[in-house]
C-alpha cells in the first residue's frame, strides 16, 4: 500500500481529498501545517506528498525545498497560483507536477492512480552507456555516473529512462508529456525544456554542450547514441 501525506490548511479540502484516496486503498496523513507535515514525513515511510503552498506556519515552497533536499519523492504542489511563472518556479524548486485549485478531488485521485500504475511496473531493464559511465535501472529506478548515484527526481528519471531506452530516437515536448505526464496533463510543454535542463545539470559533463541529452532545433529531444 502507498503512503500518501497531504499538507494542507484547509480543513475541508483535506478531509474530501483523505477520503477520496483512502477509497482507493491509500494510506493517508493529513496536517495543516508545513513544520508537522516535514515531522511525519521524517518518521513514516510516505510515497507522494500533496503540498499547498499557502500555509499558516512556513511557505510550502519552503517545505518542498526540504522534502526535495532529504528525498526523491513525489510532491504534487496545490496552489491557486496558475501563472507559468509560478508553475516553472515550482518545478525548479522540486514539485513533479503543478495542479492549481480548485481542484475536483476526482482528478486528483485519478493523477495519483496513473502515477502509481506507472511507477509499479518494474521491468528489471540496466541500460548502459559511454562503457559503463552512465548506467540506468529501470526497475530500481537507479541511475549512476561514473559509479556515483544521481539523484533525481521521479519525473526527471521517468523523462531520462523515456529518452535513454530509445537512443537515437527524436521525441517532440508533447510525445514526453504523453508518455511521462499522461495525457490528460493539462499545462505547457515547456515543462519539459525545465526538466531537461535540470537533468543536464545532473548528468553532463558540460551543459552547453550535452553528450547524453541532445536537442534537436524545432523538433524536441533525443539521447545520443550508445557510446
Amino acid at each position: 500500500m502507498y503512503n500518501i501525506l497531504v499538507i494542507e490548511d484547509e480543513k475541508s479540502v483535506s478531509e474530501v481529498l483523505k477520503a477520496y484516496l483512502e477509497r482507493e486503498g491509500y494510506g493517508v496523513y493529513c496536517t495543516e501545517g508545513g513544520l508537522e507535515g516535514i515531522e511525519i514525513f521524517r518518521k513514516e515511510k510516505i510515497d507522494l506528498v500533496v503540498l499547498d503552498l499557502m500555509l499558516p506556519d512556513i511557505d510550502g515552497e519552503e517545505v518542498c525545498k526540504v522534502l526535495r533536499r532529504i528525498s526523491d519523492v513525489y510532491i504534487f504542489m496545490l496552489t491557486a497560483k496558475s501563472t507559468l511563472s509560478d508553475k516553472i518556479e515550482g518545478l525548479n524548486i522540486g514539485a513533479d507536477e503543478y495542479l492549481t485549485k480548485p481542484l475536483s478531488p476526482r482528478e486528483l485521485t485519478a493523477r495519483v492512480n496513473a502515477l502509481f500504475r506507472r511507477i509499479g511496473v518494474g521491468n528489471d531493464n540496466v541500460i548502459h552507456f559511454d562503457n559503463d559511465k552512465l548506467i540506468i535501472n529501470s526497475d530500481k529506478r537507479l541511475v549512476k555516473l561514473n559509479g556515483e548515484e544521481v539523484s533525481l527526481t521521479p519525473n526527471e528519471f521517468d523523462i531520462l529512462y523515456v529518452l535513454a531506452s530509445n537512443s537515437g530516437k527524436i521525441f517532440t515536448r508533447e510525445s514526453i508529456i504523453e508518455r511521462v505526464f499522461g495525457i490528460d496533463f493539462d499545462g505547457s510543454d515547456r515543462i519539459v525544456d525545465v526538466h531537461i535542463k535540470n537533468l543536464r545539470k545532473k548528468i553532463e559533463e558540460d551543459t552547453r554542450a550535452p553528450r547524453y541529452i541532445i536537442t534537436v532545433t524545432k523538433v524536441g529531444y533525443k539521447f545520443g547514441e550508445k557510446l
